[in-house]
């Protein structure tokens, strides 16, 4: 389709404009016309402003409403149409715009249809072309693996002698592994039970470090263990290279020859192909190159690993001979630890028990103190009622009789002693009283220390060194039994 540029196209709008014709409903003005619209009589424009409306009003211009269509309104409905909110000239741009976009659109259109043609012919062709060069690749293929899973079924015999042995190696290893289980859960259930211990008996002690140091050493011994048993493992599958690996890589090539056999037998007419996930499909884990070795090595390999098996089965033999060791003398450093920090718990409990009969004795001798200035406090109250007697009394006494002699000085005195003796004899009242309550409050931290020094020592002896005697012997460790 020939292209027009913006001038033509705004030149065939135009002419479709020109071609537009008004309803017979549409002769009357609506509520939307524009304030560009309006006509005075003399045929004056109106311009939009309020400037030359009031002018037309001032002059008693009653034709102001009058409109292009020629409709006659009265001034108040023309107040009422001039706040329309657009210009008949951007009413005819806007529909310039819509047939210019309309032509625009079209053109667009007709391209990408052209364009789409050719597109479908040509990955039409591009797609043949590449599944016959696939199909072609994949019998080069199979051609090639079927030449290695030849040479490897004539390489599938050998090394049985050296694997069983090497077996027996593997079973002391897992029974040793198995028998570090007990030891672990020894230690780590004294490393529970103490962590039950209260207060200040929660410390990390040389018990707890030597705890520690035999959870760890399980720990490592097991890794060990278990990095000896996969070694054994990974020696077995070499010495079995006939019966395992080059019967895997020969298994390994026959399932890849169906697959790729299925995959070469594939048209456009079979009834099982559909869409995949491809996700995997690039996870590739060698190129052709290392394929190939990877076959060649393995015949090769199978050879010589008979003499690293021996190796294999002496290294073995002398981890399990250390592990062993190691572990009883860890285990022995753990039972002295404990015994000796039972020993001092039980010191420091009898010490605390010295201490609290002491503090019971002194609360004893406190109390009675209490009841002895009780007591005192309870004696002032009669000299302190007769001197207030006394002078009470002599506020009786007439007239001029009623003077401050000598013997009324001293009632008030006498008053104010014991008024001070009884306030000193509160006092260490008082005292006594915060001495007797913080004894008491010693008291109970002595009784709850030693209940705490009570289940630290029952811990120790009953919840660790009683569980410990089910440690295994030393031959068990090796993996004999």
């Amino acid at each position: 389709m020939p292209s027009m540029n913006s001038g033509e196209i705004l030149e065939e709008t135009r002419e479709s404009v020109g071609q537009i014709t008004l309803p017979p409903y549409a002769t009357a003005p609506t509520y939307t016309a524009s304030k560009s619209a309006l006509l005075n009589e003399q045929g004056e424009l109106y311009d939009g402003s309020e400037a030359q409306l009031a002018s037309w009003q001032n002059t008693g211009d009653s034709g102001i409403a009058s409109l292009k269509l020629g409709d006659p309104y009265d001034a108040e409905l023309v107040k009422e149409f001039i706040e329309a909110p657009h210009t008949i000239d951007e009413w005819h741009q806007n529909n310039y715009n819509k047939y210019y976009q309309s032509f625009v659109d079209r053109d667009n259109s007709e391209k990408l249809r052209y364009d789409s043609k050719n597109l479908i012919v040509q990955t039409d062709a591009l797609a043949k072309a590449t599944q016959a060069d696939v199909t072609k690749k994949l019998k080069e293929r199979m051609r090639d693996i079927r030449n290695w899973k030849d040479e490897l079924q004539r390489e599938i015999e050998d090394m049985r002698h050296e694997n069983k042995l090497l077996e027996g190696q593997k079973k002391r290893l897992e029974r040793a592994l198995d028998a570090t289980q007990i030891p672990l859960m020894i230690a780590t259930d004294c490393l529970k039970n103490r962590e039950r211990r209260q207060g200040i008996d929660l410390v990390h002690d040389v018990t707890e470090v030597e705890l520690l140091k035999e959870v760890s050493l399980i720990k490592k011994v097991q890794d060990l263990l278990k990095r000896a048993v996969k070694e054994a493992d990974k020696q077995m599958r070499l010495n079995r290279a006939a019966k395992h690996e080059l019967d895997k890589d020969w298994s390994d090539k026959l399932e890849s020859l169906m697959i790729d056999g299925k995959a070469t037998s594939l048209n456009l007419g079979s009834q099982d192909i559909q869409y995949k996930d491809l996700t995997n499909s690039n996870n590739s884990n060698a190129d052709p190159k290392n394929w190939a070795q990877h076959t060649h090595d393995n015949m090769v390999r199978a050879e010589n690993e008979r003499m690293a098996s021996m190796q294999l089965r002496g290294i073995i033999d002398d981890i399990l001979t250390d592990v062993a060791n190691d572990l009883r003398e860890q285990a022995s450093a753990v039972e002295k630890a404990v015994v000796k920090r039972l020993e001092e718990t039980a010191d420091v409990r009898r010490r605390l028990a010295d201490h609290l009969k002491k503090v019971c004795d002194e609360i004893a001798k406190q109390e009675k103190n209490i009841r002895d200035l009780e007591k005192a406090i309870k004696d002032k109250e009669a000299p302190m009622m007769k001197s207030h007697s006394r002078l009470e009394g002599r506020t009786w006494r007439p007239r001029v009789e009623l003077v401050d002699d000598p013997a009324q000085k001293r009632l008030h005195e006498e008053v104010d002693e014991i008024q001070q003796s009884i306030d000193a004899l509160n006092d260490k009242l008082n005292q006594a009283n915060a001495s007797r309550n913080d004894l008491s409050e010693t008291r109970m931290a002595l009784e709850k220390e030693i209940a705490i020094k009570d289940d630290s020592i029952f811990i120790c002896r009953e919840k660790c060194l009683a569980m410990r005697t089910r440690y295994p012997t030393i031959s068990r460790l090796a993996g004999y039994q």
